[in-house]
């Protein structure tokens, strides 16, 4: 799935995403809106990682869905 094919479809995977990183909330979710660099910057700041490591597991999720 490539990341246009993920924001085409963002409420179904939305689950997806809360499942790989529980500490997102729904309020962060929907300010997501399947934008990448929203989710990156939310996985950032809940769980404390530098930009490139919470890019860098936004593109190894991407690879497993």
């Amino acid at each position: 799935m490539n990341w246009d094919q993920v924001s085409g479809n963002w409420k179904q995977v939305k689950g997806k995403v809360q499942q790989q990183w529980g500490k997102l909330t729904n309020d962060d979710l929907d300010v997501v809106q399947g934008k990448q660099n929203e989710l990156a910057g939310r996985i950032q700041e809940r769980y404390g990682l530098t930009k490139e490591e919470a890019e860098q597991q936004v593109n190894d999720w991407m690879r497993k869905i």
